[in-house]
């Protein structure tokens, strides 16, 4: 177990007595200089870790404590493309005696221990070109133990990572276009001293002619395509992946910049890197809006990770100095169609902010095998998700009006969430831990990682409150400036806690914040926290057509969504996707994975149901549907009647519009 931060690595009642000529065993004056020296050494060692910002009370497994070793040498061979498969090569520089050498478990972003250990295949160790045996550890199954011969300083280990090659295995990393290396995925690193404490030489070797987009900086390329990278800690390494690609673009987002700001494209064709000087233009104003939101940047340079695929796994996931990113491949060829999804940039970018540069206390742990506690994600990812939204609609990267249409559909999903009923909003910020974003049965009955989006919800409602409260002179602007944008050009973490959540927000507008985000957070509704609309000057209603941006919604997740009539969705195959806990076709019987046949007697077609659905208002029988489960059918009866209902936002009148004023860019 390593020291908790702040404590002495030695209990204070023991100290003097080491130092007391009195004690039962002969000392001399040199030992007692010597034990004088050591002991102030544990006491700084002890100073300095109160000092870090790694205050989170977790623990790792049980070893001796490590001097922060020489530099680790890191080589991964990227080049096969057909079997997706990375061979790695890493040199340690050990010590004779026992060693523990860990693989990444806790990943930030990801919030849970989901490190692809399983991933990871053909591992040997060696000293000299001798054969060295590991042992996994029997209860943490990321440690290999090891015994290092006398007179050993340099172990070699090799393995591989194994790319998934099918999505049920995991996220796929390697094409025959693309390849995403996230370090995590090859390293492994001594037990013992903190990430930011390991020196890492990385290097690796990519397919001939590829050009690739990283934060690291690089120090050599050699003619066969091997990039050395300058040394870095295995902290700033792990938040630092690349993305390559055969067919690869770069756009400077913030020209002639002192903090330069880039956007690196790759893509299955290269006829998907076309963009238009107005989509650039859009990019590059979400780094002005956001440098007039915060008002600082924490970052030396800052690298846009976008790959533009049907093959190459999806990712939205942020960095401290870059961003993994991943839309369809038409993102800049058929723009206004991929429109919905334009707010993930905007999201990632924020986390630089929110989230990277201030991150929850207990979110920042010293290495990546020390568990994480996610308490704090409905604002690390709650207002992130707000922020992105709102970035996207100052920016121009999504219309102002799209941003109002995607509010009604969070509105509308989670003011119908029936598992408020029994779970509160912050216990949902543990399901990255207990579900690891595996599909769910019944999500509107468990919930999910309902933290980002009602999250959304909720700062719109503090947002509304404090414009309103102070009758225009600030905002939640002001709280993103004052909590996120100090010490302008600071790159570590700058922790934080409620507490301080609550004291900025009193700064900008005094109020009962604890108690406005703790009933939020904390109690079962009814409903969601929709007040921010009403001050905001809107409402949330029902239409018996969807807007642009649900219909958008539809084609990217490729369903049709009948969860506000019906209470359903189904898949492309017309599986069912979705049941809306007691809606009428859960009422009726029908269940997640059943394949919808037929509708009142006739072939299941989208346009059929959807015109039996409207009927349906006028006509007082119930609505049949043919299910196939398995090798079994049944005809379940659907008594609904109130017609196709998708959500929109609906003008208040005699009300400031607010809402508007909010998606406005700033001068």
């Amino acid at each position: 177990m390593p020291p908790v931060a702040g404590r002495s690595l030695l209990p204070p009642s023991r100290l003097p007595t080491l130092l007391d000529p009195r004690i039962d065993q002969p000392i001399t004056r040199r030992m007692r200089m010597r034990l004088a020296v050591l002991i102030l050494g544990i006491l700084v060692l002890g100073i300095v870790a109160g000092a870090a910002p790694y205050e989170a009370l977790a623990t790792e497994p049980a070893s001796a404590p490590a001097a922060a070793p020489a530099t680790i040498v890191l080589s991964v061979d990227a080049r096969d493309l057909n079997q997706r498969i990375f061979a790695v090569h890493e040199q340690l520089p050990v010590q004779p005696g026992p060693l523990t050498l860990l693989f990444p478990q806790w990943l930030p972003g990801n919030h849970s221990p989901t490190g692809p250990l399983a991933q990871l295949g053909g591992l040997r160790f060696s000293v000299g070109g001798q054969t060295i045996e590991w042992k996994r550890d029997t209860v943490d199954v990321f440690a290999f133990h090891l015994d290092i011969p006398d007179r050993a300083h340099t172990l070699d280990a090799e393995f591989q990572f194994l790319s998934p090659v099918e999505e049920k295995e995991g996220r796929i990393t390697v094409t025959q276009d693309i390849v995403g290396v996230q370090w995590n995925t090859v390293v492994l690193y001594p037990q013992g001293p903190a990430a930011r404490d390991i020196p890492v030489a990385a290097s690796v070797h990519l397919p001939a002619g590829w050009e690739y987009g990283t934060s690291l900086h690089t120090r050599n390329r050699s003619p066969d395509d091997v990039v050395q990278f300058e040394p870095v800690s295995l902290e700033e390494l792990v938040d630092s992946p690349l993305f390559a690609g055969r067919h690869y673009r770069r756009i400077d987002l913030d020209p002639g910049a002192r903090v330069p700001v880039y956007l690196n494209v790759v893509a299955d064709r290269a006829a998907d890197l076309a963009a238009t000087p107005e989509q650039i233009a859009a990019h590059r104003k979400l780094v002005q809006q956001a440098y007039k939101l915060y008002g600082s940047h924490h970052y030396t340079h800052y690298e846009f990770l976008l790959a533009l695929t049907d093959e190459f796994g999806r990712i939205g996931l942020e960095h401290h100095q870059s961003s993994e990113n991943s839309q369809n491949p038409s993102y800049f060829t058929e723009w206004a169609k991929t429109a919905p999804g334009h707010d993930l940039l905007a999201h990632e970018f924020t986390h630089s902010w929110d989230g990277k540069f201030r991150r929850p206390a207990d979110l920042a742990t010293p290495n990546f095998n020390v568990p994480m506690q996610d308490s704090l994600l409905w604002v690390y990812e709650g207002q992130t998700q707000y922020w992105g939204y709102v970035l996207a609609a100052r920016s121009g990267l999504m219309p102002i009006d799209m941003v109002r249409d995607a509010i009604a559909a969070t509105a509308a999903a989670y003011d119908q969430r029936d598992g408020r009923s029994w779970r509160a909003l912050q216990d949902t910020t543990n399901d990255p831990i207990i579900n690891r974003r595996r599909p769910l049965g019944w999500l509107s009955w468990q919930r999910s990682e309902d933290y980002y989006s009602e999250g959304q919800l909720i700062w719109l409602d503090a947002d509304s409150l404090i414009r309103e409260r102070s009758g225009g002179k600030h905002s939640l602007d002001d709280f993103a400036r004052a909590f996120f944008g100090v010490d302008d050009g600071q790159i570590g973490p700058k922790t934080y806690r409620f507490e301080d959540v609550v004291a900025t927000l009193n700064a900008v507008l005094p109020y009962d914040w604890a108690t406005f985000l703790r009933t939020r957070l904390d109690g079962h509704g009814p409903g969601a926290p929709l007040d921010g609309l009403a001050r905001n000057g809107w409402k949330l209603v029902f239409s018996d057509k969807p807007t642009d941006y649900f219909k958008g919604q539809e084609e990217l997740r490729k369903q049709t969504d009948y969860t506000y009539s019906i209470g359903l969705s189904l898949d492309k195959d017309a599986k069912i996707a979705s049941v809306q806990w007691n809606g009428p076709a859960f009422k009726a019987g029908a269940t997640v994975g059943a394949t919808l046949l037929a509708i009142n007697g006739r072939a299941y077609k989208a346009d059929l149901l959807k015109a039996v659905i409207g009927e349906a208002k006028t006509d007082r029988n119930p609505i049949d549907l043919l299910l196939k489960t398995d090798d079994r059918y049944a005809t379940v009866h659907v008594d609904y009647h109130g017609g196709l209902r998708y959500p929109r936002l609906e003008r208040l009148p005699d009300t400031a519009d607010r809402l508007t004023e909010i998606l406005t860019a700033r001068p």
